[in-house]
């Protein structure tokens, strides 16, 4: 292949805004577009590689793996290497099991399989992985398993067969996407079937300027540069992606390819200098920046400053030129000291995985409690801020009646709603050790009749609405069914007044505060008609923080507790407290703003006790502590 200045360029128009969005610049909220650039400039260059040898006859599976080791393996290992020391100070036991079952996904290129069954790529406890971007690693040679193999087959049709071929797998691909991201939004976005097609745009790219030559055209290329950058401004993570959605980077990028010669001023443009030497490094500044951002979370208390994180993303690029020297460059060279023969390389890489594996398979045996001599008060900090489900996680999904979500046959206290119902099981039990409680909770689901969030590309659709609210229905069946129900306390954090809406007929609505007052205000009714007395706990007050790893980060680093504590009076909640009020004249209300904040600043350790377990849940020891100290079960009567 010719070399081409301007897709060097192109490949730092795919970077940084990846960099700049991991690091939470608001300017670049769709900044996640730019691994959809890198796919179509790696199907390009690669189908153009394939092409080449396949016209001349000279194919060889072999010597396209060993390219392909040299190219992705010994960056990935090094910077692999150098977040063993980090995550092993600095990682909680949970933690750093999560890390070594990340490093053996990694090694067998599946990491976008473990985090699409682990991570939402878009919550913010994904911001703390240091390998999650290995994900688009994982989708790359996934495709380059499959694609030579299979266009070494349709070679033998004949190039315009193999063209058709590989544009009806894109289309395939395409709508794959489009059905996925609304119907299973996780697997869509990391797995190779949806992202395939990107892949398929590069390789298409290839074909059309094997056949056709060199194109230029300054005014698609522009248009193609244009469609990039508005993407990776212009999106943001409520997007369903990839979809349809999609096509404007993709596209975009394919323009760029096809037509942004050196005459042209995109070509120039991205021949620059600068942005060439940025594209060289481009591989190993992807490789790096995650580790930097995800280590910097995990050792603040709070959420990294702005400034810091622009620092680390400059630092990123200045590790990159490093790794992209003395590492990147001299395995890839042939001629050089390093692995000269393919055999080398081969052995090299069978090696170094068995060793990664092997590494990898004794943290996880060992519970990420690897060489610690603290390893009992780690794995305390992490009880300490694990999931709350209430009595039991069994009580967190689906309606049930197992004996784990009861305290006793002829439940007494009914407690409904979501997540933020769950955690209070602890605290109403430890104000009355002897309280016969029943938890019926499901995770998002409002305890309102009739109505459910519209959160598609969250996972939350119309399905799911459906399920909500034939849990809730199911709730208030079972309590009419049961006359021993003296008492129903309701919780959620009422966040649903801010989303769109489905209703019984299946009917969207957008967010709206009138609705959802009046399916609460149903729902009060239909509890009393059991004759039940209903209490509703107002949510947590929230920071603009993770409170609960602040929390076990000061504990863990024998920082000050009051490092982490936050003043009452977040916009969000003032929203939900003032949406509360309109019914304080038909419920009883318990605030546990009042509870938490009642110095004037929320205290978010007290008397040792954590009280959060992440940014607005309770953890089991503070819920327990609140409700002591409280007296829950009184303040119910």
């Amino acid at each position: 292949m010719k070399y081409r200045p301007e897709i060097d360029g192109l490949r730092t128009v795919a970077v940084m805004p990846v960099i700049f969005f991991h690091a939470g610049l608001d300017l670049f909220s769709g900044g996640f577009v730019g691994v959809d650039v890198f796919f179509v400039i790696s199907g390009y260059l690669i189908t153009s590689i394939l092409i080449d040898d396949l016209q001349k006859g000279t194919f060889s599976i072999a010597r396209f793996y060993e390219r392909r080791a040299r190219r992705i393996l010994p960056a990935l290992f090094f910077v692999m290497l150098c977040c063993a020391p980090f995550a092993w100070a600095w990682m909680l036991p949970s933690q750093m099991e999560d890390f070594g079952r990340s490093v053996i996904a990694v090694v067998f290129f599946a990491s976008n399989i473990l985090f699409w069954q682990n991570i939402d790529y878009f919550a913010p406890a994904a911001e703390d992985n240091p390998l999650l971007h290995t994900w688009s690693l994982a989708v790359e040679e996934q495709f380059y398993i499959f694609f030579p193999l299979l266009l070494l087959w349709l070679w033998r049709f004949g190039r315009n067969p193999a063209f058709y071929a590989v544009l009806g797998i894109c289309v395939v691909s395409l709508l794959l996407a489009e059905l996925g991201s609304r119907t299973a939004p996780g697997a869509t976005f990391y797995l190779l079937h949806t992202r395939a097609w990107e892949l398929g745009a590069g390789s298409l790219c290839a074909f059309v300027l094997h056949r056709r030559g060199p194109l230029a055209n300054g005014y698609l290329a522009a248009a193609g540069l244009l469609a990039v950058l508005m993407a990776a401004t212009l999106y943001d993570k409520t997007i369903p992606f990839p979809s349809l959605y999609a096509l404007l980077p993709v596209v975009g990028t394919a323009l760029i390819i096809l037509y942004a010669g050196p005459s042209t001023v995109v070509g120039k443009l991205l021949s620059l200098r600068g942005m060439v030497a940025i594209g060289l490094i481009s591989y190993s500044a992807y490789l790096w920046h995650q580790p930097l951002f995800a280590f910097a979370r995990i050792r603040s208390l709070t959420t990294p400053s702005e400034p810091l994180m622009i620092g680390l993303s400059l630092l990123s690029l200045g590790l990159a030129y490093l790794s992209w020297r003395f590492v990147e460059a001299p395995f890839r060279r042939k001629t050089g000291m390093w692995l000269p023969a393919r055999r080398h390389v081969f052995a090299a890489s069978l090696l170094a995985s068995l060793t990664i594996c092997i590494a990898g398979g004794i943290v996880v045996s060992r519970e990420g409690a690897v060489l610690r001599a603290d390893a009992e008060e780690m794995r305390g900090l992490d009880d300490r801020i694990a999931i709350n489900p209430g009595l039991h996680i069994d009580c967190t999904a689906d309606f049930t009646l197992s004996e784990k979500c009861r305290t006793s046959d002829t439940s007494e206290i009914l407690l409904w709603g979501d997540s933020f119902a769950m955690h209070l099981a602890q605290g109403l039990l430890a104000s009355d050790p002897e309280m016969k409680l029943q938890q019926h909770t499901k995770s998002q689901c409002a305890p309102m009749l009739g109505i459910a969030l519209n959160l598609s590309t969250a996972g939350y659709g119309e399905q799911w609405a459906r399920d909500c609210m034939a849990f809730n229905d199911q709730v208030l069946e079972w309590l009419e069914a049961n006359d021993s129900v003296t008492h129903v306390v309701l919780s959620s954090p009422f966040s649903i007044i801010f989303y769109d809406l489905f209703d019984r007929e299946g009917t969207t609505y957008s967010a709206s505060q009138d609705r959802v007052l009046a399916a609460l205000r149903e729902t009060l009714a239909r509890i009393r008609d059991t004759g039940a007395e209903v209490v509703l706990f107002a949510p947590t007050p929230g920071s603009g923080y993770d409170t609960g790893a602040c929390a076990m980060r000061s504990a863990r680093f024998g920082l000050d507790e009051a490092t982490c504590d936050f003043p009452p009076g977040d916009e969000l909640d003032k929203i939900v407290a003032d949406f509360l009020a309109q019914v304080a004249d038909e419920v009883k209300i318990l605030d546990l703003t009042d509870m938490i904040c009642g110095t004037g600043t929320c205290d978010v350790i007290q008397d040792g006790a954590l009280i959060y377990r992440d940014r607005f849940h309770l953890s089991k020891e503070g819920s327990a502590y609140l409700g002591a100290k409280w007296d829950w079960a009184g303040m119910l009567r």
